[in-house]
């Protein structure tokens, strides 16, 4: 410890009840104290709060927390006033009696830990305060979700930069999740780029048995575990506020003490079912990710998810739940088809820039990889944050490891059917190559023709998905955003491709496959799937910019048909159902865009004319008109019609020269009267 800091020992003992610090913690501490910009990477259950609450009783004036978490805030303020340290926090559910003894303690100078939620910060009366009140240490908790492609990004946290450098203060910052991107992104935004002292203290809970499930009848799987576990505290988390109801419902009807907990609820609501949570035992919370960040409880026993998480780093966040006193703690996450497609649609449906979606792409790709993993699930696990492990024999796969097989030659026929179509398709089109299957889409391309048309027609079109979904587990592919889930190769895959490397494949995976249930029925076919996420998006882009409701713009039923029929003019978009004349005026271009790539470039006159006869008519009419421009020899001086006057005579048609003297004067009559009458007679 610092030569002047030699009370860091006794504040352990005395303060927090520990003889010694847990592995790693010291270290963390020292800098801390020592007001170094510190930056702490430390597995969920380590010990990260003792490194900030620590130094700051060993530090003159008040230590700000910034903590994304009211619930959290209020069980560590709670703990450190019951240990005899003056703590409080500032936030949206606190009583007016409280705000008040906290402004008390600020003004005596005697508070020495002021949490705060990050949203506090927009307050100029907020920076107001902090700058006159002594502020000695900034400690930032869950430090990833200033991070733009973390899974938990809080746009409020980018202003703790700006605080560091208002209050001219050191900075510490903790979190359990955050890969390399993460990581570099934090000591950008944090630290204006400058590196901190950094402490990356594993990612292993070696306490956590890990083991992943197909769907199967997820409820009462579901179910099943947590009769195995009867008594203990336990988290499920759900994909939906909905199943969260049902499935605390089914739970308790199973004879469990079980809750729901859901953003949706009511704030009294919630902090009873984390009251209930921190205090009773054997209590299971069924909840969608708004209960998680902040959890306490050293006694989990265990955790499930009912559904896939939308990435590794929410996984392995959320499973670190369980055992956080070191205890034996069990896990079990579910997967299946429709989970996949939920977590792809959601990433197309953002309104993150495509390079960020391709990323989440791959993060999603990694835990696909976990779930289908060949061997231990920890060496995974810890292999995508870095870490390098032995198999570590408390894990499903080595409890019973799975049948393998040399997946190389399928591998490599997937890969080729993308790069001999330019990888321009989803797995959809891919797979009706590979088996041989000429839809009219195939056959439209010519890529029936092609050398791997047919080649794989040893596998079921199940199997073949298995294995897709194999391939993007280990991130051999991934979808692009920019052209709508077409699967395009990475890095990964040119040794296969070039057989190079061989790519061994789960053998259950396609056992699966053959003998599974008829898939759930979509709103679209797989292949115009992610082009229906990328309306959705543009949708609620164009929704939010209006302040409207989403269906406002347009209903899921104008969408679906616009990804199914795919128009590529403002003609064929005018025909599409719920698409009237100042909709299309209004969106047309817009969602042309996110189609066909770019709205043909189109006179407003002719587009008032878009999806009629009128329309076609009109172009008709400019295409004679182009031929008699300088006249039937081609020799006279040029003359040409105005779109107004085209376009009135497109929408009224009238029948002989007369008629049309009622549009033109008599030298344009005279030039194209004969080749207009002819266009409106072919009509």
């Amino acid at each position: 410890m610092p030569r002047d800091l030699p009370e860091a020992p006794a504040l352990l003992r005395d303060i927090f009840g520990f003889d010694a610090f847990r592995p790693g913690q010291g270290e963390i501490v020292e800098a801390v104290a020592d007001g170094q910009n510190t930056l702490a990477i430390m597995p969920t259950g380590g010990g990260k709060s003792l490194c900030f609450q620590l130094p700051a009783l060993m530090r003159p004036g008040v230590t700000v927390v910034i903590s994304p978490l009211i619930a959290l805030m209020r069980d560590q303020v709670r703990g450190l006033r019951e240990a005899g340290v003056a703590a409080g926090a500032l936030t949206s559910a606190n009583t007016e009696d409280e705000t008040n003894a906290v402004w008390d303690q600020l003004r005596d100078g005697s508070l020495k830990l002021l949490y705060l939620a990050p949203e506090r910060l927009a307050s100029t009366g907020t920076q107001r305060m902090l700058a006159q009140a002594g502020v000695s240490l900034i400690a930032v908790d869950e430090a990833h979700c200033v991070s733009q492609w973390g899974h938990d990004f809080r746009p409020d946290y980018l202003r703790i930069g700006e605080l560091r450098r208002a209050l001219d203060v050191p900075l510490a910052a903790f979190t359990a999740t955050a890969d390399q991107e993460t990581r570099d992104e934090i000591v950008t935004r944090l630290f204006d780029g400058v590196p901190p002292k950094s402490f990356l203290r594993g990612f292993d809970r070696p306490n956590i048995h890990l083991a992943f499930a197909p769907k199967d009848g997820p409820r009462a799987q579901i179910l099943r575990f947590a009769a195995a576990r009867k008594g203990r505290s336990g988290i499920v988390y759900c994909g939906t506020r909905a199943k969260t109801e049902t499935l605390a419902q089914a739970l308790r009807e199973d004879g469990h003490p079980a809750v729901a907990y859901h953003g949706g609820m009511e704030p009294d609501q919630r902090r009873a079912v984390e009251d209930r949570f921190a205090t009773e035992d054997g209590l299971i919370v069924v909840a969608t990710v708004a209960f998680g960040m902040g959890v306490d409880k050293p006694d989990i026993r265990w955790v499930a998810h009912a559904d896939l998480p939308k990435s590794i780093e929410a996984y392995y966040q959320e499973i670190g739940r369980a055992g956080r006193d070191g205890a034996p703690a069990e896990t079990l996450t579910l997967f299946g088809a429709d989970d996949i497609r939920l977590r792809r649609a959601q990433i197309d449906e953002g309104l993150a820039p495509s390079d960020r979606r391709a990323a989440d792409h791959g993060r999603l790709n990694a835990l696909l990889g976990l779930a289908e993993a060949l061997g231990c699930r920890r060496r995974v696990l810890l292999g995508y944050f870095g870490e390098t492990a032995e198999p570590c024999g408390n894990c499903d796969l080595c409890d019973s490891p799975p049948e393998t097989f040399d997946g190389t030659d399928a591998v490599r026929k997937a890969l080729s059917a993308a790069l001999r179509t330019g990888e321009s398709f989803g797995a959809g089109h891919l797979i009706d190559i590979l088996t041989g299957n000429a839809t009219d889409k195939v056959r439209q391309r010519g890529h029936d023709g092609l050398p791997t048309f047919g080649v794989g027609q040893e596998l079921k079109r199940g199997e073949w998905q298995a294995v897709f979904r194999q391939i993007m587990g280990r991130d051999l592919m991934r979808p692009d955003p920019e052209r709508h889930g077409a699967l395009v190769m990475t890095e990964a895959a040119l040794p296969v491709l070039r057989g190079e490397e061989q790519v061994e494949l789960r053998r259950d995976a396609m056992d699966r496959a053959r003998d599974r249930r008829p898939a759930v029925k979509t709103l679209v076919a797989e292949e115009d799937a992610p082009l229906l996420s990328a309306l959705k998006a543009k949708r609620r882009a164009l929704a939010e910019a209006a302040r409207v409701p989403a269906y406002v713009i347009f209903p899921d039923r104008t969408l679906i048909e616009m990804a199914e029929t795919r128009p590529q003019s403002l003609d064929d978009m005018a025909r599409i159902g719920g698409v009237g004349a100042k909709k299309l005026d209004r969106y047309g271009d817009a969602f042309l865009e996110v189609i066909a790539g770019a709205s043909p470039e189109m006179h407003p006159q002719r587009r008032k004319l878009a999806g009629r006869e009128a329309g076609s008519l009109f172009d008709r009419l400019l295409e004679a008109q182009a031929a008699l421009a300088r006249g039937p020899d081609g020799t006279d001086k040029p003359l040409s019609c105005s779109a107004s006057q085209l376009a009135r005579i497109a929408e009224h048609r009238p029948g002989d020269t007369q008629a049309l003297a009622l549009y033109l004067d008599t030298r344009r009559v005279e030039r194209f009267g004969d080749a207009f009458l002819k266009v409106l007679e072919a009509a």
